[in-house]
C-alpha cells in the first residue's frame, strides 16, 4: 500500500510543479530595422515590450529569444522554435524574404512551428512569400487588393477562441490594413478582430495599397473587415496575422496587448490562461528602447535655405 501512496504523491507533485526549461515552448521574436517617424513602426521597442510582457504573464510556459534590427536567427535556433514572431517592414524588404530565409522557414512550418506577423510584416510580395504566408497563417496583405488606411476601429465582439481570452471591447486609431488575401473559403481561418470600415478609408485614389474597385464595393456594402485572424494548418501548425501596430502607443492598450500576447502563446501551442496573459506597462516601459530618430533622440536635420 505504501509504494502505491508514494507513487500517487509523486505523480501529484509532478502535475503541480511548474514546467522545466526543457518543457517550455520556445518563441523566437524578430524585430525589423528602424522605420518611419517617432512612435511609428517601433519594431525594436515593440518586440522588447511584448517580450517583457510575455515574461510577466507566461514565464512558466515560454522561453523567449529575440533579435533586433533585422538580425536573423540561426538555422539551429529556428529548428527549435515553437513559434516565430516577426514585427518589421514588409514588401520586398521583408526580413523573411531575403536570401533563402523563406525556405528556412518552410522547413520549420512543415514540422508544425507557429508563425505570427505584426503590422507591415503581414505583407510579403505576390512573387515571393504570398503563397507561403497564406499557407502558414491563413492570409496576408496583397498589393492591388488589400488596403492600408488609418482609421478608428472599434472591436465589440470576439469569437470563442483562446486568443480572445480576457480581451475586453476596445477601439484604437491605427493603420488597420484590411481586405486581406485569405485562403479560399476561409478554410481553417478564424477572424479575431473585425469591424465595418468607414467610407473615409476609401478617400484615396486607386493604387497598390490605397484602393481598387473590389475593396470599394466591399466598404460600400458595409461588410465587416478582418484585421486580425488565426489559422490552423493541416500539419498541425498555427498562424496569426495582426495588421495594427503602426503606432507604438497602441501597445499601451491593455486589450490590444493581451490579444497579441494570447496569440503568440496559442501559436506556440502553449496554454492560454482563462483570463488571458496578464501584463502591465508603465509610461517608462513605453519609452524604453525607442529607435533613435529625428525628434526622438536624434537632432532634426537642418532645413535647406
Amino acid at each position: 500500500m505504501k509504494p502505491l501512496l508514494f507513487s500517487i504523491a509523486a505523480l501529484s507533485l509532478a502535475l503541480l510543479s511548474p514546467l522545466t526549461a526543457a518543457d517550455k515552448k520556445i518563441v523566437v521574436m524578430i524585430a525589423g530595422k528602424p522605420s518611419h517617424g517617432p512612435g511609428q513602426h517601433e519594431h525594436n521597442a515593440g518586440i522588447q515590450l511584448l517580450k517583457k510582457c510575455l515574461e510577466q504573464g507566461a514565464a512558466d510556459q515560454v522561453e523567449i529569444k529575440h533579435h533586433l534590427n533585422g538580425e536573423w536567427p540561426s538555422q539551429e535556433e529556428l529548428s527549435k522554435a515553437d513559434s516565430v514572431v516577426i514585427y518589421s517592414d514588409g514588401g520586398g524588404g521583408h526580413p523573411a524574404l531575403q536570401g533563402d530565409r523563406l525556405q528556412q522557414l518552410d522547413v520549420e512550418m512543415k514540422r508544425g512551428c507557429g508563425f505570427v506577423t505584426l503590422h507591415y510584416a503581414v505583407e510579403p510580395t505576390i512573387a515571393k512569400g504570398g503563397k507561403e504566408f497564406i499557407d502558414w497563417m491563413g492570409g496576408c496583405f496583397e498589393v492591388n487588393w488589400s488596403v492600408n488606411p488609418h482609421w478608428d476601429a472599434n472591436f465589440k465582439e470576439f469569437p470563442a477562441h483562446p486568443i480572445s481570452s480576457g480581451v475586453k471591447p476596445f477601439g484604437t486609431n491605427d493603420e488597420w490594413y484590411f481586405y486581406m488575401r485569405f485562403r479560399q473559403g476561409m478554410s481553417g481561418v478564424t477572424p479575431i478582430l473585425s469591424d465595418v470600415a468607414p467610407e473615409t478609408t476609401m478617400s484615396r485614389p486607386d493604387g497598390a495599397h490605397s484602393g481598387n474597385p473590389t475593396v470599394r464595393e466591399s466598404v460600400k456594402n458595409k461588410e465587416k473587415q478582418h484585421v486580425a485572424w488565426a489559422a490552423e494548418r493541416e500539419g498541425g501548425g498555427r498562424g496569426f496575422g495582426f495588421t495594427g501596430g503602426h503606432y507604438h502607443k497602441g501597445w499601451a492598450n491593455d486589450s490590444q496587448r493581451k490579444l497579441v500576447l494570447n496569440a503568440i502563446l496559442w501559436s506556440a501551442k502553449a496554454d492560454v490562461p482563462a483570463d488571458g496573459v496578464a501584463s502591465t506597462v508603465t509610461e517608462a516601459d513605453m519609452l524604453d528602447n525607442l529607435d533613435l530618430k529625428p525628434g526622438q533622440g536624434l537632432p532634426e536635420k537642418p532645413k535647406k535655405k
